[in-house]
C-alpha cells in the first residue's frame, strides 16, 4: 500500500536494491527506490519511513545469500525461491482478513487504495501518473471516479443552491 507497486514490480525487487540505498539513507527521510515496471520502464519509488523500518527489520531476519528481496521459505535453496505473483495473493488475503479488512482484498486493492487516497487528498492527476508508473493519462484516470462523489458531496455541502 505504502508505494503503489504494481505486484509484479515487488516480486521483482532483489535485495540489493534495498539494501544498498538503506545504507546511504539519511535516517530522516523516505526511501527512494527505482524499479522496472511495465514496458521495463523503470521509475522511483518511496516508501515511509515506517516501511523503511520495517523492511530492515526483515533483511535482519535474512540469512541467505540470495537475490530476491522476498522469498519462499520453502523449498530449495536457490534463485527460484522468489515469491510468486500468486504466492503474494495469498498472503494479502490471509492478513487482510486478520486485520478485519474485505476478505476480497488484494495488491490491486491496495494500489487502487493509494491512488484513490492521494487523489482524494489533492494530489495532481498528473503527479499520481508518475507514481503509478502509467504512460498514458487514461490509465490514471480511472481512479478519478472514485474521488468525484467527494467533489459531489463538497458541492452538496457548501454551494448555497445545492439544496433546492
Amino acid at each position: 500500500y505504502a508505494t503503489g507497486l504494481r505486484i509484479s514490480e515487488l516480486t521483482g525487487l532483489d535485495k540489493n536494491q534495498i539494501t544498498s540505498v538503506i545504507k546511504n539513507n539519511d535516517k530522516s527521510r523516505s526511501l527512494e527506490l527505482s524499479v522496472t515496471g511495465k514496458g521495463n520502464k523503470t521509475r522511483t519509488v518511496y516508501l515511509s519511513r515506517r516501511a523503511t523500518k520495517w523492511l530492515k527489520k526483515y533483511l535482519n531476519t535474512r540469512d541467505d545469500d540470495l537475490d530476491p528481496l522476498f522469498i519462499n521459505y520453502r523449498g530449495p535453496k536457490d534463485a527460484s525461491r522468489r515469491l510468486s505473483d500468486r504466492s503474494i495473493q495469498r498472503k494479502v488475503k490471509k492478513y487482510a482478513v486478520k486485520a478485519g479488512l474485505p476478505e476480497n482484498t488484494t495488491p490491486h486493492v491496495l494500489r487502487h487504495t493509494f491512488a484513490t487516497n492521494l487523489l482524494s487528498q489533492g494530489v495532481d492527476i498528473r503527479v499520481l501518473q508518475e507514481f503509478l508508473g502509467h504512460e498514458s493519462i487514461t490509465a490514471t484516470q480511472i481512479y478519478t471516479h472514485v474521488t468525484n462523489k467527494k467533489l459531489k458531496d463538497i458541492h452538496s455541502k457548501y454551494h448555497q443552491n445545492s439544496n433546492s
